[in-house]
């Protein structure tokens, strides 16, 4: 069944066989085999009441979103319904991988005065959406030992810890607290990014302590891999803890994905914009570490003429998705070639799913049409094994222009940490590398750059939005050898816009304080945060125009973006 309804890659996911779906990374994500049912992401009206019954179950959201678990032969009556608007399946998440010195190029220290009167994020709450946080370290407690953690909602565990449980935990000790409270941060990235949001440096005698200090904390430990779909509930769960406290908040995101259009239409970028309209939010989202990653490509197509973009694949690699997207009125003849040179196939032009083979490879493509929300036209292809490893070597996107009016194409390979290092494009094109929900138009998107040179960093992923062309990154902080709580305790050296995004992420609590807190400007929150801090951005040597694809409005300097 091929739905409009649906998103291209749920229509192939569904069209293709069990056995060869559980080979593809990419298909796979979103099923729950031990239920047998889809996990989906799914924009309705009204109460939703007809999408629930027996194999299905709904989970609503803020807004008129909601997550849907449904038996998969249940989906086509589920896309039939008229309330039904759009459905997506979930896309796999990836963490985008001194601190005194991000803090001072932040221009931190005229806010936050040594006698403690200026701005510490009291009064607001940091929320980090990550790989959970080590509720034992000292930079997340109080002088007498207490938690400064609001709430933690472990999400592969099913549980939300209070504080009072995170105080009997600490109070038991390390050892027996692990007992009442087991959720773990094993990677220690959430641990570094809420550290330099909001950790109040105890560890080091105050030394290294983090931006918003003073804020309360609701950290959000997402699955053990993480998809979309947990995403969207930390979201909404997060902004509704903040209404019940009636607090300000600044929502960290410091995850994202290379799926999708990059143009902000997609249903988690537009849930995040609905999220962010709610009163007295902030979501920071950081732009991901695909600046050098070689993995987008693209360029402009002409009637008459081909265009070629070659996709070295390294040995040993296991499977991975190509996206290539164009606008719907470009008419364009597509071909896949394979390392020998052969075509291996030429893609229809009538919506649904394609099966080419070449050696040990099977490729899955499916042509899409433009979605509800959405003009652009996907083609996708899935490159599935069918032993252990895609045949290595050149493959090519060939493209044939017929009736080109828009002209402009691209192409994504999934993030760069989930496949083979050697698997990339020849030619890259660095620009639009930026992750989703950067793309979201109502996120602060945060870019990265080198504090100690004061210079871009290469690897920060760049904007601007496709064809739509919206700033990102708003702005950048400090993101290369970041000092930042370490799971386990002490302190580590972090790179990676996960941890520019933080930066960003407390500067916005501060702004809240002084504006929401302390009573100079009730309405400081959502686009007027965004604003002011792209208003009092720093503009770097070396960089000929501002805005710009690199560091978007330039550095972020929380001083100057205060209006006073």
């Amino acid at each position: 069944m091929d739905s409009q309804k649906l998103e291209n890659m749920l229509n192939l996911a569904l069209d293709t066989g069990k056995e060869e779906r559980e080979r593809s990374p990419s298909l796979i994500t979103g099923y729950l085999p031990e239920e047998k049912k889809w996990e989906l992401i799914i924009r309705y009206f009204g109460d939703g009441k007809n999408l629930e019954g027996e194999g299905r179950k709904l989970e609503r959201l803020l807004g008129g979103y909601g997550i849907l678990t449904v038996a998969e032969p249940l989906i086509p009556l589920v896309a039939s319904l008229p309330e039904v608007e759009y459905v997506e399946k979930p896309k796999e998440l990836f963490y985008g991988a001194g601190f005194g010195e991000g803090r001072a190029a932040s221009c931190l220290s005229a806010v936050q005065p040594p006698d403690g009167q200026g701005l510490t994020g009291r009064g607001t709450v940091v929320a980090v959406i990550d790989s959970g946080i080590d509720f034992f370290h000292p930079d997340f407690r109080n002088e007498d030992g207490s938690s400064r953690i609001l709430e933690l909602w472990d999400q592969s565990l099913g549980r939300v810890f209070t504080k009072e449980e995170l105080d009997q935990a600490i109070a038991l000790g390390e050892r027996e607290g692990r007992k009442l409270v087991p959720s773990v941060d094993v990677s220690g990235h959430g641990t570094a990014v809420a550290g330099i949001a909001a950790g109040n440096g105890r560890a080091s005698g105050g030394r290294l302590r983090g931006v918003a200090y003073e804020s309360g904390i609701l950290a959000v430990k997402l699955g053990n891999f993480p998809w979309t779909t947990g995403l969207m509930r930390a979201l909404d769960y997060a902004v509704r803890r903040a209404r019940d406290w009636r607090l300000p908040i600044a929502v960290n995101l410091s995850v994202g994905s290379t799926y999708g259009s990059h143009d902000g239409t997609g249903l988690l970028e537009t849930y995040l914009d609905t999220v962010s309209r709610y009163g007295r939010t902030s979501v920071i989202v950081g732009m991901g570490n695909e600046g050098a990653g070689n993995g987008h490509a693209g360029g402009w197509a002409e009637t008459g003429k081909t265009e070629e973009r070659e996709l070295a694949v390294g040995e040993y690699e296991t499977g991975f998705g190509l996206q290539l997207w164009k606008a719907y009125t470009d008419s364009m003849e597509v071909e896949l070639a394979a390392p020998s040179g052969e075509t291996v196939g030429r893609i229809g032009r009538e919506m649904g799913a394609q099966r080419f083979r070449y050696g040990s490879t099977s490729v899955l493509s499916y042509h899409g049409f433009p979605s509800p929300y959405s003009q652009a036209q996907e083609i996708y292809f899935d490159f599935v094994p069918e032993k252990a490893y895609v045949d290595s070597g050149i493959w090519r996107v060939v493209l044939r222009g017929e009736r080109v009016v828009t002209g402009r194409y691209d192409l994504w390979l999934p993030a760069s940490s989930s496949i083979n290092g050697q698997t990339r494009f020849l030619r890259p094109d660095p620009e639009i590398t930026l992750t989703i929900p950067s793309t979201a138009a109502l996120a602060v998107s945060a870019g990265a750059y080198d504090s100690a040179y004061q210079a871009y960093a290469d690897f920060s992923g760049r904007g601007y939005t496709r064809l739509t062309r919206q700033v990102k990154p708003d702005l950048a902080a400090p993101g290369v050898n970041v000092g930042a709580p370490r799971a386990g305790g002490g302190y580590g050296s972090f790179t990676g816009t996960s941890f520019a995004a933080p930066f960003v992420t407390g500067a916005a609590a501060l702004l809240m304080e002084w504006g929401i807190v302390k009573g100079n400007d009730p309405y400081l929150y959502g686009e007027k945060v965004k604003a002011y801090l792209r208003k009092g951005a720093l503009q770097l040597p070396g960089e000929e125009f501002w805005p710009n694809e690199r560091m978007g409005y330039g550095a972020l300097c929380v001083r100057n973006s205060l209006p006073f």
